[in-house]
């Protein structure tokens, strides 16, 4: 009788257990695979490679009902490499996204890490108009010829109910990389967007901007805002190293941006537009990108695209131009160009398993001619396979 009783507590705590778990969830994706990749004045490379197109990672998330339609949430995402087994960025945990938010009529209202709108990564992202999205190397609407910026900490996210389609976007974050400093002294992102999605449209309008204020710099979300011989000063290494064009180029900078011995903080503003129309068979596409940035990047770049169902996969073509100036440069030689085709492929082994297959081409001209970045000059092909759970 006693061992009934016992193993009835038993089943009744793992049935509550259960219960109390029913709407958490535990999901991932791992993707890899072999990619050829050849950029100008380097040597080609056999890579095995993880997450070319998605990052691989693995994530927690779950929902309670609060009732009278209010809902809370949370997400925790890593990323990881499955051909080593490492960390994929960083080194702390949940680095893909850390995420918690209030649901409602009122619509959508967050807090934590997560991407920003134009990202094409995580929760809160709204970006559209490109085949290709934010994988695939040198094909990636967020890949270094452009501006982007990647996950912010720090950051507070609302977007409205959909009405009639449209649904507006706002994030803030208080600190890309921390916000323990004096306010003035934190970088701050600033986003909004407008989104509409209805019948075979989806298009999206974003505008953001990053104020630079703070001491961290980092690449993806501050641009291209030094240059080798400003960096070399940043990281306090003996100016007599510099080149004589270096040393040149430093003295005009340090006679115009620089204040009390500190980097003179430029903004970073980018708008990005897309438009897709479903037709059925076929999905055409179009992107614009402005960006502009004192120090950095002034640039446009528009993208055309489709995406094709062929034998019972997905057939994503693309092309990219982009025009401008990158002021990073040395100055009257900061013209630049570049513009670069890619193709990929996805064939599902089943509802969780895919094949891709990618093969992509950059050129770069004006002061990007020689730029030895596969992202700017060079060739990529990937052959891999992905895996959701």
């Amino acid at each position: 009788m006693k061992k009934t009783l016992l193993a009835m507590g038993v089943l009744g705590a793992f049935s509550s257990l259960a219960f109390a778990a029913s709407n958490v969830t535990l999901y991932g994706v791992i993707e890899e695979g072999v990619l050829v990749e050849k950029a100008k004045h380097k040597d080609t490379t056999v890579q095995l490679r993880s997450g070319f197109d998605q990052g691989s990672r693995w994530g927690i998330k779950g929902v309670e009902e609060l009732g009278n339609g209010y809902a809370v949430g949370f997400i925790l995402e890593q990323g990881f490499n499955a051909d080593d087994g490492s960390i994929a960025s960083g080194t702390s945990g949940f680095t893909r996204e850390a995420f918690m938010y209030v649901t409602g009529g009122f619509g959508k209202l967050g807090a934590g890490r997560t991407g920003s709108l134009s990202s094409g990564a995580q929760s809160n992202t709204i970006l559209t108009g490109w085949a290709l999205g934010t994988g695939f190397g040198l094909s990636s609407w967020t890949s270094e010829i452009g501006t982007s910026f990647s996950r912010v900490n720090n950051t507070i996210a609302y977007n409205t109910p959909s009405f009639s389609g449209f649904s507006l976007h706002a994030m803030y974050s208080n600190g890309v990389g921390v916000d323990t400093n004096k306010w003035s002294k934190n970088s701050h992102y600033y986003g909004i967007g407008v989104k509409y999605q209805a019948n075979a449209i989806r298009s999206s309008l974003i505008f953001e901007a990053v104020d630079n204020k703070g001491t961290e710099v980092a690449s993806n979300t501050a641009g291209s805002l030094f240059n080798e011989a400003q960096w070399a000063v940043l990281n306090k290494y003996d100016p007599t190293d510099l080149t004589d064009a270096q040393k040149k180029e430093y003295k005009e900078w340090a006679e115009t941006d620089l204040k009390d011995g500190e980097a003179a903080k430029k903004r970073t503003l980018v708008i990005n537009y897309g438009f897709e129309y479903n037709l059925g068979a076929v999905t055409p596409m179009f992107a614009y990108q402005w960006a502009n940035q004192d120090g950095g990047k002034k640039t446009n770049m528009f993208g055309l695209s489709a995406k094709v169902g062929v034998a019972g996969g997905d057939l994503m073509v693309g092309g990219r131009y982009l025009f401008g100036e990158d002021e990073s440069i040395t100055k009257g030689e900061d013209k630049v160009r570049a513009w670069n085709i890619g193709a990929a492929y996805i064939y599902p082994l089943s509802k969780r398993t895919a094949v891709k297959a990618y093969a992509g081409y950059a050129d770069g001209s004006k002061a990007w001619k020689d730029k030895d970045n596969v992202a700017y000059n060079g060739y990529q092909v990937y052959l891999g396979m992905r895996h959701s759970f």
